[in-house]
């Protein structure tokens, strides 16, 4: 009993090194000094270190002194790690520049900074904000859009808040990036991107994804959300007050706590009929079927017909930059994605 005691001890604390010492060679990596030869060479010395620590639980007269260099090491990148702070003041790409923000007064909602972006191509565009005014009482619906690019598990998810007279304001929660920075899934554990609510016209975020970009090709998809205009109502407030929060209090974007489909989750909590947590919101691509299942979507039609119908790619190729692009892409076009 006791040397199974002291296995399963030792079983245990190799996992630990091992997991801490993948996180620490990582963290390294990702976040370290920024010269990415000093990066990689620090991310190795961690990984070999942790090796090294493995290989003396089978060496009694270095176990411990290994383990307790290694958790020291740990440990203090541990505490450098919560010393980084996220910030609105860097050298931001120029199509993240600019932070939305929203004045309230009443129902009516003034939202600064709404980005409609001209794309001549998926990097060469000319930049372009407005301020608008939206009144509560003419919300009528809230469109899920979900935008595919590498199979059925993983999608970026978005919202788009449908108003009387035609007028859509699409949020589309994202990680923001500096000048020359590209996006990484590793890198977004590790608070190297601050968390960005694009606030955008529609011609915008759904154009760039239908018409521009081809490496690789995206399939957009618009899906009408079932559920009371007081619910939109009470999400598109959620919303706002976010995104002026973080006008005064940035945050890091997170790949998988902080992110476009669970922060978007955390929102609907706001009305007392949301969906209760599923592993299918952080396989982001099944969240459309999910809230199919959960009758949050069109239940009418079973999921693989409404998924058909919601496929806008040729109607936004169509109306480009049309003025009525929104009511375009939402008029059927006959054809579906094969």
């Amino acid at each position: 009993m006791t040397r199974m005691i002291a296995f399963t001890g030792l079983v245990l604390l190799g996992i630990l090194a091992a997991a801490s010492g993948i996180w620490a060679a990582l963290l390294l990596l990702y976040a370290g000094p920024q010269n990415s030869g000093l990066n990689t060479a620090l991310a190795v010395a961690a990984a070999v270190m942790s090796l090294l620590t493995l290989a003396s639980l089978f060496i009694r007269r270095w176990r411990w002194r290994m383990l307790t260099a290694h958790f020291a090491m740990f440990g203090l990148l541990l505490a450098w790690w919560a010393t980084l702070a996220p910030s609105n003041d860097r050298e931001w790409q120029p199509d993240l520049a600019r932070l939305a923000h929203a004045t309230i007064d009443g129902d009516r909602v003034t939202v600064h900074n709404i980005r409609n972006v001209d794309y001549r191509s998926e990097f060469d565009y000319t930049l372009a904000w407005y301020d608008k005014s939206f009144d509560l009482r003419k919300l009528e619906g809230v469109d899920l859009v979900a935008v595919y690019w590498m199979g059925p598990a993983i999608a970026h998810i978005f919202v788009s808040f449908a108003f009387t007279g035609g007028d859509h304001l699409a949020i589309s929660i994202e990680a923001r990036k500096e000048k020359g920075e590209g996006y990484s899934t590793l890198k977004g554990f590790f608070r190297q991107y601050e968390l960005y609510y694009v606030v955008a016209d529609e011609r915008d975020v759904i154009r760039l994804r239908t018409n521009y970009r081809q490496d690789p090709p995206e399939d957009v998809y618009v899906y009408r959300m079932r559920g009371s205009v007081d619910n939109g109502r009470r999400l598109f407030t959620a919303y706002i007050n976010k995104i002026n929060d973080l006008n005064r209090s940035p945050e890091f974007y997170n790949t998988l706590t902080t992110n476009c489909t669970t922060n978007i989750w955390v929102h609907s909590k706001v009305n007392p009929e949301h969906p209760p947590f599923s592993w299918k919101i952080l396989a982001s691509g099944y969240v459309p079927q999910y809230l199919h299942e959960t009758g949050k979507l069109d239940t009418r039609l079973p999921f693989a017909e409404l998924q058909r119908s919601a496929y806008v790619n040729p109607q936004a190729k169509s109306a480009d930059g049309a003025p009525d692009f929104s009511q375009r892409i939402r008029t059927p076009s006959g054809s579906t994605k094969p």
